[in-house]
């Protein structure tokens, strides 16, 4: 502190002399262990968001492009055209900010595929679409089931398949399957959906004899209204007993051959006339619409769809575990045979980049000594990496990111960068 002297010759101290600084900076400098700390905070808020993001193989990018599905079933490719996708096009293509509008007709089923501009609004595209789709719903041959409007997601797509073979019956097989298999697997956490190719579900079958009919004067509506009406489980209500009450429900539907053959079609003067004379019922299967072959036999296939946002490798690990323990209770002529596995492409992939992200980092530093000639400054640069890395998970896991190869290209591209702001830093420190 310097002095000065006044009018009255008396001393006066004059003011200390102000360093700049003050920021985060000053303050790291000045408490070390603080600064260490925050560095610490980072890492350990980091790693724990790293271990809850999803694992994909791209990212899921939310597109704008909306589907509607519509079924008549039994109707030709030609009626689907006519009746369902012109009018249905017609008034899609009203709807504001159309980029592409495309369709299919094949037999029974109608799909039409609109994709907007990028900047639309998804959840309000589709809400347009559903509108201008219930406005004609009117206007659809009798018997259309209801559109289906659908939101096209990117990871939807089936990321594990596994063939179930063995030289069982496919119908017998369908019911292993489906009740040992499908409904365990349903089970593990973040599976969404579950479907099986090539199944054999069982199916009761009713040939009509028309000459038959024609004998005893029915038609093939008789047939049917009667299986509608007493092939049925309806509620039977509530009965109040000793204090107790009881529900009642009708056990109506047919579980046997001999049931079916039994069941009244009509009485004409009080004589009943019975399905088994007028028609052929057979214990069989529902008509085949798909087909799977595992090396040229005929198989069962799974294919299971997780749902969005999940963790694509842990959810197929998680199925591997289940499957394990599931094969105690198979019959040993079953085998399963995994024909699909995502998690392999994402671990080859994922491991790439991040082989090559570590060794970016190595040399990184290695040039960073090369040219400063000083291991204590490598040293503090070369940490500045790793620790924004794993801090910048924890930003990934606040704004929905998942580890797929964009975001980890991206880490990768940022290892220059990084080392370049912490050489800046280092040196306006010194």
């Amino acid at each position: 502190m310097s002095a000065s002297t006044g009018i009255d010759g008396t001393a006066r101290p004059q003011p200390k002399e102000q360093v700049p600084g003050g920021g985060l900076a000053d303050i790291c400098i000045r408490r070390p262990v603080l600064a260490t700390m925050l560095n610490v905070l980072l890492i350990v808020v980091g790693w724990f968001a790293y271990r809850e993001l999803g694992v994909e193989q791209i990212p899921n990018v939310e597109l704008p492009i909306i589907t509607v599905s519509t079924t008549l079933r039994g109707a030709s490719p030609e009626e689907i055209e006519t009746g369902i996708t012109q009018p249905m096009e017609e008034i899609i293509n009203t709807v504001e900010g159309i980029e592409e509008l495309s369709s299919s007709s094949r037999e029974g089923v109608s799909s039409i595929t609109a994709q907007f501009f990028l900047e639309r609004n998804r959840d309000l595209a589709a809400q347009d679409v559903r509108d201008k789709v219930n406005s004609i719903l009117s206007r659809l041959p009798p018997g259309t089931e209801m559109p289906i409007v659908d939101k096209f997601e990117v990871d939807a797509t089936p990321v594990f398949s596994v063939a179930v073979s063995s030289p069982r019956d496919l119908k017998e097989l369908t019911f292993l399957v489906d009740r040992r298999l499908k409904e365990n697997l349903e089970t593990v956490q973040d599976v969404g959906a579950i479907q099986l190719i090539g199944s054999r579900v069982r199916a009761v079958q009713v040939a009509v004899d028309p000459d038959r009919l024609r004998q005893f004067g029915l038609d093939i509506g008789d047939v049917r209204r009667a299986l509608m009406e007493q092939n049925v489980e309806i509620p039977g209500g509530r009965v109040q007993q000793s204090g107790r009450e009881w529900v009642l429900r009708t056990l109506g539907r047919m579980a046997t051959v001999a049931s079916f053959e039994r069941l009244i079609i009509a009485d004409p003067g009080g004589q009943p006339i019975y399905l088994g004379q007028v028609a052929k019922i057979t214990d069989d299967i529902e008509e085949p619409r798909t087909l799977s072959r595992l090396n040229g036999t005929n198989s069962i296939t799974l294919v299971v769809r997780k749902q969005s946002g999940s963790n694509t490798v842990r959810l197929i690990d998680a199925l591997m575990a289940r499957m394990a323990e599931l094969k105690s209770v198979l019959p040993p002529d079953v085998t399963l045979t995994v024909i699909r596995d995502q998690s392999r492409f994402i671990r080859r992939n994922l491991g790439e980049i991040s082989f090559h992200l570590v060794l970016g980092m190595v040399l990184v530093a290695l040039t960073v000594f090369a040219f400063m000639h000083d291991w204590r400054s490598t040293v503090i640069a070369s940490i500045a990496i790793p620790t924004s890395i794993v801090a910048t998970f924890a930003l990934m896991r606040v704004m929905g990111y998942t580890i797929n190869n964009s975001t980890m290209l991206a880490l990768t591209f940022a290892v220059g960068v990084v080392i370049d702001d912490a050489i800046v830093v280092l040196e306006n420190i010194y």
